[in-house]
């Protein structure tokens, strides 16, 4: 099937671009003609700035359940994880596909074309399989579905509860549900994943959950020689403490003990990367390793601010994620990036809105395995969304600077259309295949909470 949209402004990549007709077929960019002034007869008529799908490369799905909940009073991340562990421990596979469900939907709605789901929830209560060891992450891969997105299911290694200065712990709790024992039972249990019948909307990718719940002596040289060819993402030092006990037991930062075993890539992504010394950040850039920053995220859980700006002149790509979805809004991620470095430097300019919108879109489709994605051009996957110039947040601006408009100003409430595979699964604002993602959530995680209180 056939389909041409027509964009009353587009970014190209390097500008804005008024008037672009674009024709997709079976789920491709097939034609992309500038100067139309005007809507080609048949053509669907997409009013604002059209970007490429926005792409975010590090999620937990899970963790939606806990917005409002974990803003409450004070902490840290090792108490905002306790909280966590509480959702984790009481979701089944039915369950759980009804909260991603719908938080696939609110992505889809913030123009979100493609999560990276960082997928660790895998077993039953007490850490044994389901009758089908991978019915959790197939419950991801359908909700995905659903929602009308792509989904790379980033299945994880994560095998010990923690790392002190005296060594690795073992798995309690709802930790429990997480661990496959040894790596190579991980190994045997990702390898049925992808069996074939995934669907055109899914890829399957891996990660080691951290230095932290994975070690030297389960075989990383063996976990790099497995996923060599798969996008493959890990948590890299988010936490002051995880470099204290990995300096304190192995002698060397996790990066440098990852770097010793062959770990890094060009198609692997660091996730956070918030403590990083120099010598860790050449580490990254000369692998030309991705880097998926989570800015709300860190800062909500009041994690520090990462040294993208040196990440990216090491030769580092950068990716965004929403993380723990403290908000689920990419473009906030992206001028976050910039922001927040203007706090920490007291200077203005890091980033140009390009930069920013590549970090959104090319990169972040990138170290997801989809790099046919994230651009508008003849070839790609047909995934765009549209952003509104004619909000309270986004109107004035001359549409020459719609792009600075669009990172700058707009959030997820301007995403007016979202395009995924050529099909609309947002239209003016409207979710076209779940009928209330707002309701839809309020009762997942209804659900969710009632089973944490009883």
């Amino acid at each position: 099937m056939q389909v041409t949209y027509w964009l009353e402004h587009a970014w190209l990549g390097t500008h804005v671009e008024p008037g672009v007709a674009l024709t997709a077929a079976d789920g491709r960019i097939t034609e992309v003609r500038t100067a139309v002034p005007e809507p080609p007869p048949g053509a669907t008529v997409l009013r604002g700035l059209t970007l490429p799908g926005l792409a975010n490369a590090h999620s937990h799905a899970f963790h939606r359940a806990l917005r409002g909940t974990v803003q409450v009073g004070t902490g840290t991340f090792w108490t905002w994880r306790e909280l966590m562990y509480s959702v984790a421990y009481h979701l089944t596979p039915d369950s759980y596909f009804e909260l991603a469900r719908a938080v696939y939907g609110e992505m889809a709605l913030a123009g979100i074309t493609c999560v990276g789901e960082f997928h660790y929830l895998h077993h039953q209560l007490d850490g044994t399989p389901y009758a089908d060891p991978n019915a959790m992450g197939r419950a991801l891969i359908a909700a995905a579905a659903e929602a009308g997105i792509r989904i790379t299911l980033l299945d994880t290694a994560y095998l010990h509860g923690g790392l002190a200065r005296g060594g690795y712990q073992p798995l309690e709790g709802a930790q429990r549900r997480f661990g496959d024992g040894t790596a190579d039972r991980w190994h045997a249990r990702w390898s049925q994943l992808d069996d074939g019948d995934l669907g055109d909307h899914a890829r399957i990718g891996a990660a080691l959950h951290s230095v932290r719940a994975f070690s030297d002596r389960d075989g990383y040289k063996l976990f790099a020689e497995w996923t060599r060819d798969t996008p493959t993402h890990i948590h890299l030092s988010e936490q002051p403490g995880e470099n204290e006990a990995c300096l304190a037991f192995h002698g060397r930062t996790p990066a440098r003990l990852l770097a010793d075993s062959g770990f890094w890539g060009p198609h692997t992504t660091a996730v956070h990367a918030t403590h990083l010394t120099g010598e860790d950040i050449s580490l990254l850039g000369r692998a030309g390793s991705t880097v998926c920053m989570c800015p709300t995220t860190e800062r909500d859980l009041a994690d520090g601010i990462g040294p993208a700006p040196q990440l990216r002149r090491a030769g580092s790509p950068l990716s965004l994620g929403s993380d723990s979805h403290a908000v689920i809004d990419i473009l906030e991620e992206a001028r976050a990036l910039e922001l927040d470095e203007r706090l920490r430097s007291r200077t203005r300019g890091h980033w140009t809105a390009a930069q920013l919108l590549r970090a959104a879109t090319e990169d972040g489709h990138a170290c997801l395995g989809w790099a046919d994605a994230g651009r508008l051009e003849a070839g790609a996957l047909a995934d765009f969304t549209t952003v509104a110039l004619d909000s309270v947040r986004t109107a004035g601006p001359h549409p020459r600077l719609a792009a600075e408009t669009a990172v700058f100003a707009a959030s997820a409430a301007d995403i007016r259309h979202t395009v995924v595979a050529g099909r609309q699964i947002v239209r003016d604002g409207a979710h076209q295949l779940i009928d209330d993602v707002p309701g839809a959530l309020a009762a997942a995680i209804a659900a969710v909470v009632r089973g944490t209180t009883g």
